[in-house]
């Protein structure tokens, strides 16, 4: 199709474009997401109250808000609360902020998913972990965090669906992502069914492919809990 080529005439090589923003923005967003979920995770199994208080408040915040006024309220106000707290002014992009909303968001979610897998690990292991008499960190490292990652792997894996999607979201501030660009080739050309297919079928394509990935990741993960069960 000449709408779809890659010269003058086409929109293409600018849908091309618009997946790679796409593609950045999800895997940036998705490494924020993990760095400060583990670490929002650590918060949530806390038994201090402070901590505690902390992580419900976060999880109210960002669990309990529409993504999408998360997006805004950086996008409108991170330079001016920048600026009052530290009296320099920075300039935001439409990027910028869909990675840090997107990561602070998904966090949450992270941190939910890796509190629930230490809490489905069964106490004897810990209590053998005590019992052999291990440090704490040394308990986590090699007990806890071995069984909780393989625990937490199917819901960390629609953790990343969700971010994949909500990244169209960061079209609405600017962003040049495949969803604005088949919105932008779209109106220019009048033939929307198109470029929005266009769009559609690539975070389907995405989305099978994190599927198959994960299931064999979860196949390998759980290979020696398969040969436990064949005994």
């Amino acid at each position: 199709m000449g709408i779809l080529s890659f010269d003058d005439m086409g929109y293409g090589d600018e849908l091309i474009a618009g997946l790679f923003v796409t593609i950045s923005l999800a895997l940036l967003g998705f490494v924020l997401a993990l760095t400060l979920g583990v670490v929002l995770g650590v918060v949530a199994l806390s038994h201090n109250r402070l901590m505690q208080g902390f992580w419900r408040t976060y999880a109210s915040i960002f669990m309990g808000v529409p993504s999408l006024l998360i997006i805004f309220f950086l996008f409108y106000n991170a330079p001016t609360i920048v600026e009052a707290i530290t009296s320099v002014h920075i300039d935001v992009s439409a990027f910028s902020v869909g990675v840090t909303s997107l990561g602070i968001v998904y966090a949450a979610y992270v941190a939910e998913v890796i509190r629930g897998a230490v809490h489905n690990i069964p106490a004897g292991q810990f209590d053998a972990a005590r019992a052999l008499g291990l440090h704490k960190l040394y308990r986590w490292w090699f007990i806890v965090l071995p069984q909780a990652w393989r625990i937490a792997l199917p819901g960390t894996t629609n953790v990343w669906m969700a971010l994949l999607k909500d990244t169209a979201l960061i079209s609405l501030v600017g962003l040049t992502d495949v969803v604005r660009m088949a919105n932008i080739a779209s109106g220019a050309t009048k033939q929307p069914f198109i470029f929005f297919a266009f769009a559609g079928l690539s975070f389907i394509v995405f989305s099978a492919l994190t599927m198959f990935g994960a299931e064999q990741l979860e196949r390998w993960a759980n290979r020696g809990q398969e040969r436990a069960k064949g005994f």
